[in-house]
């Protein structure tokens, strides 16, 4: 039996913002129990909806040493669908309105929720072969494990030989501020901040930490793998990552197939397999079209975009072909929130083409799964995509992906 420990600054149920959270809590549910215990460490935000909260039991706490600075650590677990999840407790970190506030302030409570993490496994006595981390946020997990904790007498051998693996969902962002301050926060020495090791550009680098002191590097599709360590993609870190190139590896995200499963989806107006699909799609399409008030109209060719309204998302692209594609026979379906110049002007398009284009500019689970079971095509032309999570649903639901040949689309 291998033991697993994944951590991460979001995961679905609990707290989301993107496609990590998804990912993050589907994961773990697809692991073989017979071979692996795999158990999840978040965050115990104040913004967790209040049912989970009460789920969860007190386990401990004990103090760590921030800079010279011994803070309170609280632990947390429940069990859900077979796993175990532990939350890091502090209220001076974590009881904000929202989990991410940008700037310093986020290097320091997730430098803060690594280092917790890590000296957490000793007290509760969970010993993982592999520590899993996702994104800059746990960037600094490996940079701990293979320093203070593989070196410190205080912890005997507990922590030798385990592995650490970091995942990038997107590189985009890597946890970057001034070395003096990131010196101050972690209360890492200066040996760490040189262009091999925590520093780029002059700055200390969070990720490129992580990518460092990784045993295995992992992003979330083949092509991106590949991209990332191009000039194009790599975001500033394409050398590190070339340089690195023997421990990187893309591994194509997936999604949890019982919560996007057509033949059980309780939101849908006629519930379909693949056998039942063409006849049951129908109609579907039918109460998507009365449900947003588009023309219904079966003949119609209903395309579905669900996404955030960034540039990353390759939104201008759309901009520029909606009026050519708004013949008579086609309708634009467009879920989402983002940037006020495209949530702008899909409502400009949604008022001047009625009956065909529709602007729904929320994020609308319902909608969501309706609109993937009622189009015939699902739109994703983003300018890079690490993997995408869209793309492998409308597949999973009937609807043909449209996209850029970027990363994992």
């Amino acid at each position: 039996m291998k033991n697993v420990l994944l951590i991460a600054s979001e995961a679905v149920p609990f707290i989301k913002t993107g496609g990590l959270a998804d990912v993050v809590g589907s994961l773990p549910k697809a692991y073989n129990r017979d071979e692996f215990d795999v158990r999840v460490v978040l965050p115990k935000y104040r913004v967790i909806p209040e049912h989970f909260q009460q789920q969860m039991e007190y386990m401990t706490n004990f103090y760590i040493n921030m800079s010279g600075r011994m803070i309170y650590v609280g632990v947390f677990q429940m069990m859900l669908d077979g796993v175990t999840f532990y939350f890091i407790d502090n209220e001076y970190y974590f009881s904000g309105d929202r989990i991410y506030e940008d700037g310093l302030w986020d290097l320091e409570k997730f430098a803060y929720f690594s280092k917790a993490a890590l000296t957490m496994l000793c007290v509760i006595d969970f010993r993982p072969d592999i520590i899993h981390c996702h994104d800059w946020q746990t960037g600094l997990m490996p940079v701990y494990l293979k320093n203070e904790f593989w070196d410190s007498s205080s912890y005997s051998d507990f922590y030798q030989n385990m592995k650490a693996v970091m995942t990038i969902h997107n590189l985009k962002f890597q946890g970057v501020w001034d070395t003096k301050s990131v010196r101050e926060i972690t209360g890492l020495p200066e040996y760490y901040f040189v262009p091999d090791k925590m520093e780029a550009y002059k700055d200390a680098n969070l990720l490129k930490g992580g990518i460092v002191y990784a045993d295995k590097v992992t992003t979330v599709s083949n092509t991106y793998a590949w991209e990332i360590q191009t000039e194009e993609y790599g975001e500033g870190l394409e050398e590190h990552l070339r340089y690195h190139n023997n421990k990187v590896l893309g591994i194509v995200n997936g999604i949890d197939t019982d919560i996007w499963n057509p033949a059980t989806d309780k939101l849908l107006a006629s519930k379909y397999d693949a056998e039942s699909a063409i006849k049951n799609k129908k109609a579907n399409k039918k109460a998507l079209q009365e449900s947003l008030g588009l023309d219904v109209d079966d003949n119609k060719m209903v395309i579905g975009l669900i996404s955030r309204l960034t540039n990353q998302k390759g939104l201008d692209l759309v901009n520029d072909v909606i009026p050519g594609i708004m013949d008579g026979n086609t309708q634009v379906v467009v879920l989402g929130t983002g940037d006020a110049q495209y949530e702008d002007t899909f409502r400009y398009y949604e008022d001047k083409y009625k009956g065909s284009f529709c602007a729904y500019i929320a994020y609308n689970e319902n909608v969501a799964h309706n609109i993937y079971a009622g189009c015939d095509a699902l739109l994703v032309p983003s300018r890079f995509e690490p993997c995408g999570l869209t793309q492998l649903i409308s597949m999973r639901y009937g609807a043909v992906p449209i996209v850029r040949e970027t990363g994992g689309l």
